[in-house]
């Protein structure tokens, strides 16, 4: 008779790599696994990027490799890039869209989860952010 291995909780690293890494990061939004989703430009136009995890700094995520990693937008349009490809998501935020069926999704004014903020509640879009327009710095559901 086996016996089973303990259940490991993800630590911060595992959930910073899947934010950076994870195909879920830049896959069509409206189908993509992650539930949270920031767009360059206001009325969810321009580059986006999902999130499935909360993001203590959008410029600082540190997957365990020893490095601080900022996340960008998306690259989407290759001869003609959609604006805000590659462009860095902390302070360039101007829209955004909560699929989750359950939690709120909250974007912060600074880091570490720092008011102001700006609530998605579940299945909510905001085509233009008021309290966090273009000055986010951290995201986490609640």
């Amino acid at each position: 008779m086996g016996i089973a291995a303990p259940v490991q909780a993800l630590t911060n690293e595992d959930l910073a790599g899947q934010n950076l890494y994870s195909g879920s990061a830049c896959s069509y939004w409206e189908t993509s696994s992650f539930k949270m989703h920031l767009w360059y430009n206001s009325g969810q136009g321009g580059s986006y990027r999902d999130f499935g995890y909360a993001v203590y700094d959008f410029n600082a995520q540190r997957p365990g490799d020893g490095h601080a990693h900022a996340l960008n937008y998306c690259i989407f349009g290759v001869s003609s890039p959609w604006p805000g490809s590659g462009r860095h998501i902390k302070n360039n935020a101007a829209s955004g869209e909560n699929t989750h069926s359950k939690y709120s999704a909250r974007v912060y004014f600074y880091s570490g989860y720092k008011k102001p903020y700006q609530t998605m509640g579940a299945y909510q879009h905001i085509d233009q952010f008021t309290a966090v327009y273009n000055e986010n710095a951290s995201f986490k559901w609640i």
